[in-house]
């Protein structure tokens, strides 16, 4: 059970199931105090969006580990999953990421709406059969995998309104932004193991750093003006705006830092910021929606 549930990438997971629900949240119409929104919030189809987008999640990260085997067993931070390891035979992997991933469109689709349950599919196919198979290719990989995760909070939104207008894409900018930070600092701290498995993320393609430290400060800079867009548009007020600034503030710094001294010790640091940025920044959605 164990192997299995590591399949499924719960740590990951429940970073998507966050960024899903915050989406859910504003697609719903706003209340006038917390207890009048919590009243009016549909459980059921909450527990569909939430269950359905889980499922989904989990089985998209089974068949990435099914198709990306040999490639985990090549690099020491992977060699110890399920497949590499030989813990669990490939066909077992494929038939499981398959059925949960059947499983989550069906509860999106039939427990939610149509609209959702293909948001959930595109977000799929565009990771498994678009991304993973270009990071053997380009480093241009990550900006193709920025997009399918970047889809939870549209998938949230989708469920709770039936629709997806710009507020939902204003959702979808700013973890889109977000991840360029993220992965790029993961993959400076272990492009040795990315290179020992031929994936040609950008600091295995331009080992010197420099590269890798301008696309962390520019993603950062272009972070700041984006989640304000919350503000501007009345989906948050002055506080989320202010605590907006000061968290892309901080996480522009950690990027400046490991421009500035590009090594492991840096990239790490940005990777702790970003981990710490995104939860912070929900909430503070939470916490300011006007009329809450």
């Amino acid at each position: 059970m164990r192997d299995y549930i590591e399949l499924t990438k719960p740590r990951i997971t429940w970073l998507i199931l966050m960024s899903t629900g915050i989406g859910y949240f504003f697609g719903l119409p706003g209340a006038a105090n917390w207890w009048q929104f919590l009243k009016s919030v549909p459980l059921v189809a909450l527990l569909h969006t939430i269950l359905g987008t889980a499922l989904i999640a989990s089985g998209t990260a089974a068949l990435n580990q099914w198709y990306e085997r040999v490639a985990d067993g090549k690099m020491r931070r992977t060699a110890g999953r399920p497949l590499p390891s030989g813990k669990m035979s490939a066909p077992r992997a494929l038939a499981f990421g398959a059925a949960l991933s059947v499983a989550g469109f069906a509860e999106l689709w039939l427990g939610v709406n149509l609209l959702t349950g293909l948001i959930g599919a595109f977000t799929l196919a565009s990771y498994l059969f678009v991304y993973t198979p270009m990071k053997q290719r380009t480093w241009w990989s990550t900006t193709v995998g920025a997009i399918p995760g970047a889809m939870p909070p549209v998938i949230g939104y989708a469920a709770a309104a039936g629709a997806v207008p710009r507020e939902s894409w204003v959702l979808f900018a700013i973890l889109f932004l977000w991840q360029f930070p993220h992965f790029y600092s993961i993959a400076w701290m272990y492009k040795d193991d990315y290179a020992r498995a031929g994936i040609r993320m950008l600091p295995v393609v331009e080992p010197d750093g420099r590269s890798t430290a301008r696309q962390i400060v520019l993603y950062g800079v272009a972070l700041i003006p984006v989640s304000l867009i919350p503000g501007i548009l009345g989906m948050s007020g002055r506080i989320y705006v202010a605590g907006a600034l000061l968290l892309g503030l901080w996480f522009l710094y950690s990027g400046v830092r490991v421009a500035a001294e590009r090594s492991l010790a840096r990239a790490r640091g940005v990777l702790v910021t970003s981990v710490l940025y995104l939860p912070l920044i929900y909430g503070l959605m939470l916490i300011d929606r006007p009329g809450l």
